[in-house]
């Protein structure tokens, strides 16, 4: 099953260049530039599985938007990205719900193994409410 992959930066030359490179490497990727305009993307169809999310931007900020998330969309994992890391943001985007936290530029290859493990996590989670509404159906029934 194919990953889809929100990047949400507002470095445009970068994200878009981010953007081909994963798309090259097997993954649906949707580009936004802003916190703003991830929450409006996150619910039209696909939806997707993991979001990549630059720390630093104008208006909400990287923080801001991975609260949202978390708070609509729980299953959704988010993997943070910044040029300006410090331990500090790593440690609130890590406490507020992100999967990780990885500093500009990174190796390609890294994120897309973040990505994948990412997406593992997340259907594995899917899988198990998926259990555990089977077998509340199959209590309720008397099975």
């Amino acid at each position: 099953m194919i990953t889809r992959v929100l990047l949400v930066d507002d470095e445009e030359a970068f994200v878009e260049a981010l953007a081909r490179r994963l798309t090259q490497r097997g993954l649906d990727v949707s580009v936004v530039y802003s916190g703003e305009e991830a929450l409006k993307r996150i619910p039209k169809d696909p939806v997707p599985d993991v979001v990549v999310l630059d720390v630093k931007m104008p208006g909400m900020d990287g923080i801001e938007t991975l609260k949202a998330i978390k708070s609509k969309w729980p299953l959704i994992e988010v993997i943070m990205l910044t040029a300006f890391g410090t331990i500090e943001s790593a440690i609130e985007g890590l406490h507020m719900g992100a999967l990780d936290y990885l500093m500009k530029p990174c190796e390609i290859e890294v994120l897309v193994a973040k990505v994948t493990g990412a997406k593992a996590k997340k259907a594995a989670q899917e899988m198990k409410i998926a259990e555990a509404r089977a077998l509340s159906i199959a209590l309720r029934r008397g099975d």
